[in-house]
């Protein structure tokens, strides 16, 4: 890949520069991603709730009502909000500056067009210090097309990286998926085994949440696009339960480091971007990280990993 080919795969994505669309736009995620969790059936770690990465944007893929499905999909080329149903019947809007109550309006109303009747609860989720319900936030109105474009892109790339890890690994893994209470993509390795309960400490997330979520032990990457803590766009990799003397790892990939406060490993963003091949220096962190996690923790590797991962 070229210099310029990479720098156009892997967009500069400064949170400063559009934290107002991403604040705005997680809430939308979050509107989005509670219908699908109000309607489709429970599955283990919450896997029912999550949105994916698609070659336009984020999709909620399809969600039952009945005797008919639907889905909604973000796609941030046209920058349009779309609703289909499985009868071949649309509803659409465009995604530009608008609240994040406009927002739930328009899609409450589409989906009613539809004959969709769904209700959720109207107050986010894992975001400190917000307790504003959706249909009464007019603050968080921010929409930047050329920002929500760059974050789908780092988005897709970051996707694929993930995928390919993902499939070195033959034990219990979770799809790729976007979880919209953190607002990351994440994939999570699991080795088999029960973990302690979980003390469960995210923001307006109840603890037997987070319990079902962290019911076994896993190694577990992701991508925050600047959210989460850090400030900045990172990839990220933690263990939990997370093993004796796991800070102490030194690692290798340029610009990785463990956070005691957060207590992740975490990349930078721009050192992935600005890598001579991204893609290798991602994979190389998400490969040392587990490695760390797994042999800290005494995974039964042997059984877990493809032969070639060795």
């Amino acid at each position: 890949m070229t210099a310029q080919a990479s720098r156009d795969a892997w967009p500069a994505l400064d949170w400063q520069d559009w934290h107002d669309t991403g604040d705005t736009l997680h809430r939308w995620t979050q509107i989005v991603g509670k219908i699908r969790m109000a309607l489709a059936p429970m599955m283990n770690h919450w896997w029912q709730v999550t949105l994916y990465v698609t070659s336009r944007g984020l999709t909620t893929s399809p969600i039952p009502y009945g005797a008919v499905w639907f889905e909604i999909t973000f796609d941030f080329i046209d920058h349009a909000l779309r609703i289909d149903r499985s009868d071949g019947a649309r509803e659409a809007f465009q995604l530009e500056p608008m609240s994040v109550a406009d927002f739930y309006s328009q899609i409450f109303t589409r989906l009613r067009r539809l004959g969709i009747d769904v209700h959720i609860w109207t107050m986010s989720c894992e975001i400190p210090d917000d307790d504003v319900a959706f249909p009464d936030d007019h603050a968080h109105a921010a929409y930047d097309p050329v920002y929500a474009n760059r974050f789908w892109r780092v988005l897709l790339q970051t996707h694929g990286v993930f995928n390919a890890f993902r499939s070195l690994f033959i034990g219990k893994a979770s799809p790729v998926h976007f979880f919209w209470g953190s607002f990351d993509l994440a994939v999570t390795r699991f080795s088999g085994r029960p973990a302690p309960p979980h003390p469960g400490v995210a923001p307006h997330v109840a603890g037997w949440v987070m319990r079902e979520s962290y019911s076994h032990e896993v190694s577990s990457c992701g991508f925050w696009p600047g959210n989460g803590g850090f400030g900045r766009a990172a990839f990220y990799s933690y263990a939990y339960p997370e093993p004796a003397n796991f800070n102490r790892i030194q690692l290798h990939t340029p610009g990785a480091f463990y956070d005691d406060q957060m207590r992740e490993f975490l990349l930078p963003y721009d050192a992935v971007r600005q890598a001579p091949e991204p893609h290798m220096a991602l994979m190389a962190f998400l490969q040392e990280t587990y490695a760390a996690a797994a042999d800290g923790a005494g995974w039964d590797r042997a059984a877990l990993e493809r032969a070639s991962s060795a």
